[in-house]
């Protein structure tokens, strides 16, 4: 494929949930790059898909300072570990029930 290609797709809308304060670093991420929270999700996948990081060390730089300013402490390693806030209960009766 060549970098100046246009290629025709058909989005759609969709209604993801996602962790408030990550969700709050994407858009103020896109924000910063005159994206749509769309347009930034799509490259990042798209990246992703290839093995390739979606992020150039300034950007890693910028998400850092976004993370802090918005309080997020979650990296990698939290994936696949996030709880729904108000879920601890039914977490706490799994346990015990094994």
């Amino acid at each position: 494929m060549t970098a100046d290609r246009k290629h025709i797709v058909e989005r759609v809308q969709t209604g993801v949930r996602m962790e408030k304060r990550l969700l709050k670093v994407l858009k103020a991420l896109a924000e910063y790059h005159d994206l749509t929270l769309g347009d930034l999700l799509e490259g990042i996948v798209l990246h992703a898909f290839d093995g390739k990081c979606p992020f150039s060390q300034p950007n890693l730089q910028r998400i850092k300072e976004l993370k802090k300013f918005y309080g997020l402490d979650l990296d990698s390693r939290a994936s696949h570990r996030l709880v729904e806030a108000g879920a601890t209960h039914s977490l706490k009766k799994e346990r015990t029930s094994e």
